[in-house]
């Protein structure tokens, strides 16, 4: 895939490395921060954006057609929204933005990007595409072994943070102390990425239980909550921005969510190139490094799930168990976006007993609403407790309907 003639960029040079801030567009907080801390380290400067609000959409809005998905328009938005505001040196500043090279449109956001750089006139502002497929390579960025292993790194401790805050904060008994635990240990692992001390194997398992120890340590009461799952595409469900603090709506209704972890799709993702040979053929070379890198995924997953298995906590369904979930409910070829892991994990979650399900997809995202909404009635049919709501999310989606129809769903679950 190559970028448009007509589009201009700039390429990130390796003075550039030394001289540019990386502007980061926010996903998941936890996650992020420690993405961040892992790029600082590898000897990059970087800062994960966090302006939000309508600002953000109405810049969106103006830089990119209103046809294209809800969270290319948010992406694009919140990152020339950053570039405008004043903060930052617009002569010492990059942006970078992933590229899946896979049939979601995400793969063609870098275009949409650097089309809107070129109306805003920042045409001289350099674009990184993070991706391990070689669709775009920068002289000065350089995705080696070393870099993939410190961000998955950071996904294992961000997904361990991220189950158990949502898991404890509920049930504390003193208000904030999970959220107090969760920025600690943010800031310790920080640190440690960016001396060097945190990437290593047996650090990242002596690191994830401690940090559950830690949480298991907390006082938590017995009341009872209602649970809620969270599924749906990967930027909607994680990012308050895409889903209107979806999250912090749902602490208000005296709920526990519950979010899959970032490790589950990033496996998927490798997954879909071993069922595509399977299903289609391909190049064996490519088939096999695919096929280590998913033994290698599931080693880190084997840590993840070790630490979280500490009592009182429980670790949720492996990458496989979940799998096996969709198995003679959805093909496996589904893959395009969250595809058949959609349904598989809506499957799961019912399964931990997070039977009321929140589908939160961007409107006309034509794979999640086939391996979602379109999953519905039958994911019923095998779980009727299941109590699921899709709901979709755009620029001119009114917030009080998307509440009100959560709160209804509540209500039913009551």
């Amino acid at each position: 895939m190559l970028p448009a003639a007509n589009v201009k960029f700039t390429p990130f040079t390796e003075d550039m490395k030394k001289t540019h801030t990386i502007l980061i567009p926010g996903m998941l907080p936890m996650h992020f921060s420690l993405l961040q801390a892992a790029l600082v380290s590898c000897g990059y400067k970087a800062e994960v954006l966090h302006n939000t609000g309508r600002e953000v959409i109405e810049t969106g809005l103006k830089y990119v057609n209103n046809d294209i998905c809800y969270p290319a328009l948010l992406v694009i938005g919140q990152l020339i929204n950053a570039l405008e505001s004043g903060k930052y040196d617009l002569e010492h500043t990059a942006l970078i933005i992933t590229q899946t090279g896979g049939g979601c449109r995400a793969s063609n956001y870098i275009y949409l990007l650097r089309k809107a750089l070129e109306k805003a006139g920042l045409t001289h502002i350099p674009v990184i595409s993070l991706n391990v497929n070689g669709l775009e390579q920068q002289p000065g960025f350089h995705l080696d072994a070393s870099m993939v292993h410190k961000f998955l790194a950071a996904v294992v401790y961000g997904d361990t943070l991220m189950y158990l805050t949502n898991k404890t904060r509920p049930y504390e008994v003193v208000q904030g102390a999970a959220d107090r635990l969760a920025q600690k240990w943010l800031a310790r692992l920080s640190e440690a990425f960016k001396s060097g001390k945190a990437q290593a194997l047996g650090t990242i398992k002596q690191l994830t239980k401690a940090i559950a120890h830690e949480f298991a340590d907390l006082p938590i009461t017995n009341k009872e909550k209602t649970k809620v799952g969270i599924v749906g595409e990967i930027y909607i469900k994680y990012a308050a921005l895409g889903n209107n603090n979806l999250e912090a709506f749902l602490q208000r209704q005296n709920c526990e969510y519950m979010l899959p972890g970032l490790m589950n799709f990033i496996m998927y993702c490798v997954d879909t190139y071993l069922t595509d040979y399977k299903l289609y053929g391909g190049s064996l070379l490519k088939y096999s490094v695919n096929k280590g890198a998913m033994w290698y995924l599931k080693y880190m997953e084997g840590i993840l799930h070790q630490a979280l298995s500490i009592a009182p906590f429980s670790a949720p369904a492996t990458y496989e168990e979940t799998k096996a979930m969709a198995k003679g409910v959805i093909g496996y070829g589904n893959n395009m976006g969250e595809g058949w892991l959609l349904t598989a994990e809506m499957l799961e979650l019912v399964h931990s007993g997070y039977t009321n399900i929140i589908c939160a997809q961007p409107f006309g995202c034509l794979p999640n609403h086939i391996a979602g909404r379109g999953m519905i009635n039958k994911i019923k049919e095998i779980a009727e407790e299941a109590n699921i709501l899709a709901l979709d999310y755009d620029a001119s989606a009114a917030r009080v309907n998307q509440e009100n129809r959560i709160k209804l769903m509540l209500a039913t679950a009551k």
